[in-house]
């Protein structure tokens, strides 16, 4: 019995959104997800090509804003 999954939104070409909703340049990383996708299946991705395509993804992405901890002074009470 082959295993189902839950249906997901899509792109117009099949990705699934979540991928690329915090990418900068979302139709570029659509592409790259498709390319990868091919030559996954086709067993010709090495291990070198997912550290490139790792590095590429994670400078793709869109940088979150974090605010300073500011540190609370612990207060003694006697």
């Amino acid at each position: 019995m082959p295993r189902k999954f839950k249906k997901v939104a899509k792109t117009k070409r099949g990705v699934p959104k979540k991928y690329v909703k915090g990418s900068k340049n979302k139709r570029k990383t659509e592409s790259e997800i498709i390319k990868t996708r091919k030559l996954y299946k086709a067993g010709k991705l090495t291990p070198a090509m997912m550290d490139k395509i790792s590095k590429q993804r994670s400078k793709s992405a869109k940088k979150k804003n974090r605010k300073k901890k500011t540190s609370k002074k612990k207060i003694r009470r006697r």
